[in-house]
């Protein structure tokens, strides 16, 4: 996800304080990676350099003054841009998972004890979305579901990568 996008259409409502970014950002977004001030900060400081945002006011506060943020008609054009533009669908060819098996058959090793282990951690955290989306609001469903289905992909390669599992032996040893 692109943080500067992100915080970019969080300013198109109104001006904003960083603080007030990160705040609405984490209740949007965040939940599972809040952003840290300095992601903020740096990030804020990028988007003025490059003309996306200005400054727009300052306010005296309990500490430091208190910059405000606005959208520029450039920044408002970028996320239009970014929002348009599909994201590269990612085929994951060659990930970790694979890996770790055909490295379990070459060593000897027991692919299948991988391939459950995986099952067993991939149902566990489906148990644990499941339970989250049932207790959440509309938006945490939404994430939960995009997660869920990821999920239950992984867990029908995993099935299909253990019934092939014997002609993936016998390729490997070649």
């Amino acid at each position: 996800m692109s943080i500067g996008h992100t915080l970019l259409g969080l300013l198109e409502k109104g001006p904003r304080h960083g603080y007030d970014l990160k705040r609405a950002y984490d209740e949007r977004f965040g939940q599972d990676r809040p952003l840290h001030y300095g992601q903020v900060y740096t990030t804020l400081s990028r988007l003025l350099k490059n003309g996306l945002i200005q400054e727009a006011g300052v306010e005296a506060g309990d500490g430091p003054d208190r910059k405000r943020y606005a959208i520029t008609d450039a920044g408002v054009t970028d996320v239009e841009g970014w929002l348009s533009t599909p994201e590269k669908p990612e085929p994951y060819l060659q990930n970790t998972l694979y890996t770790k098996v055909v490295l379990a058959l070459l060593s000897g090793r027991s692919a299948d004890d991988v391939l459950d282990t995986q099952r067993g951690a991939h149902l566990d955290l489906m148990r644990k979305l499941t339970k989250r989306k049932a207790d959440g609001d509309l938006a945490d469903q939404l994430i939960c579901d995009h997660a869920l289905f990821h999920l239950e992909a992984d867990l029908r390669w995993l099935e299909l990568t253990a019934a092939r599992l014997g002609r993936l032996k016998t390729e490997v040893a070649r």
